[in-house]
């Protein structure tokens, strides 16, 4: 008696088929009511270069811990938010924080897309991405669409 091995193929055809790209609709399903102000699809995705560059430079904070300290301190730069993070009381003070130290944020609809963008297999609730000289003009673009969306009440 001997054993059958699956296909290779069959494998992967069923592993990609568990891990299918979410669209940013099906996405803002899952959002927090607190997500506002929300980065739209096109903001998201510049979002997203401008943290994997600021990844290379290691000029990013991730994590709520990591980014409070930081932002107490006194460090600029963007913060960004996932919206699907639950209990939101994990990260609710830290919009409040921002208004009080005039820095920008903006909520993305997901976590696990935060924490692709970082290059971690981990989601990410919470990122900081801090102005450097290497993706200066990406950061600029990112800061003024991100200074333009409305504030909420």
């Amino acid at each position: 008696m001997t054993k059958i091995k699956a296909v290779p193929e069959e494998a992967e055809a069923q592993a990609e088929g568990c891990s299918e790209e979410r669209t940013y609709e099906e996405l803002l399903v899952n959002l927090n009511p607190i997500a506002q102000p929300l980065a739209s699809r096109r903001l998201t995705r510049k979002l997203y270069k401008c943290i994997k560059k600021a990844v290379k430079q290691k000029q990013i904070r991730r994590g709520v811990k990591e980014v409070q300290k930081f932002v107490n301190k006194g460090e600029k730069g963007i913060m960004v938010l996932a919206g699907d993070t639950l209990p939101i009381e994990v990260y609710c003070h830290l919009p409040v924080l921002c208004e009080d130290q005039n820095l920008p944020y903006v909520y993305i609809p997901s976590k696990t897309d935060l924490g692709a963008a970082t290059g971690s297999k981990r989601p990410t609730c919470v990122i900081m991405v801090k102005p450097h000289e290497e993706y200066q003009e990406a950061y600029d673009k990112c800061l003024e669409e991100v200074q333009a969306l409305p504030t909420p009440l």
